[in-house]
């Protein structure tokens, strides 16, 4: 998806944007030796990308949070878990216990498998989401649903190297056994040279509220934002996008 901001606030913060394919995703040839089953492969890029241009600070926009880190609450993961469609429950339960399957269960006709995600079911979306998607399609209709179907579209361009090494890696990297836990991970901006901000829809289905919240109360030096109202596509709204650019390179004292 193109992220939109305005040419008066590009032109007024001199703001260059660069982006890339992840290994697997758009242009980008798979990894030959296999993504790692760790989250660092991808991390590490960007790490060594933002060290040579001398990037300040962090902003993550509904990132992702896997129901098995240790330091949260079993109780608390357990009923975010079960929040998530039945579908998405069972998806999520291979990819950690055993990823051996993944492809098996995403391809077999039996029982829904896919990710509602990915096949856009409108339940995962909110009226925010579904607003955006709308503008994002240029489709104006009554039917609600119609506004979905220009995502699938897009989801296939960004899949040609295919659904293993893009969707199920990610499924296998981003809710596997991690290394380390990221709530017990230190500053790294300990002399408040720059900061870390996580921008959070309140009403994201698919990446709960509660345990981001509780990743930030563990993690005081992140700045945590909560849009009211707000779903998985906050960073596709041009408002809030630029609300997030400024806050990045513009921060607030508080």
């Amino acid at each position: 998806m193109a992220l939109v901001a305005s040419q008066e606030l590009i032109l007024e913060l001199r703001i260059c944007f660069l982006s890339f394919d992840r290994a697997g995703y758009g242009e980008s040839d798979p990894n030959l030796h296999g993504r790692q089953a760790i989250p660092l492969g991808d991390a590490s890029d960007i790490y060594h990308t933002g060290m040579k241009i001398e990037l300040a600070g962090a902003a993550l926009v509904v990132p992702i949070v896997n129901y098995w880190w240790p330091s949260f609450p079993a109780h608390l993961s357990r009923e975010a878990y079960k929040r998530q469609l039945q579908r998405d429950q069972w998806k999520l339960r291979i990819a950690h216990y055993v990823p051996g399957l993944l492809y098996w269960w995403m391809s077999q006709k039996w029982f829904p498998s896919s990710s509602s995600y990915v096949e856009v079911v409108p339940e995962v979306y909110g009226n925010r989401d579904k607003q955006i998607l709308k503008k994002m399609s240029g489709t104006l209709t009554h039917n609600q649903n119609e506004c979905f179907l220009f995502f699938p579209d897009c989801m296939t361009m960004i899949r040609q190297q295919g659904v293993v090494e893009s969707l199920h890696r990610d499924l296998m990297v981003g809710f596997g056994n991690w290394e380390f836990d990221p709530m017990e991970l230190s500053n790294p901006f300990p002399n408040i040279e720059s900061f870390v901000h996580i921008w959070q829809g309140f009403e994201d289905p698919l990446v709960p509220v509660k345990l981001q919240q509780y990743v930030c109360r563990k993690q005081q030096w992140i700045r945590y934002h909560e849009v009211a109202g707000g779903g998985h596509l906050i960073m596709c709204d041009t408002n809030l996008f630029e609300a997030i650019l400024r806050e990045l390179l513009l921060p607030s004292s508080v």
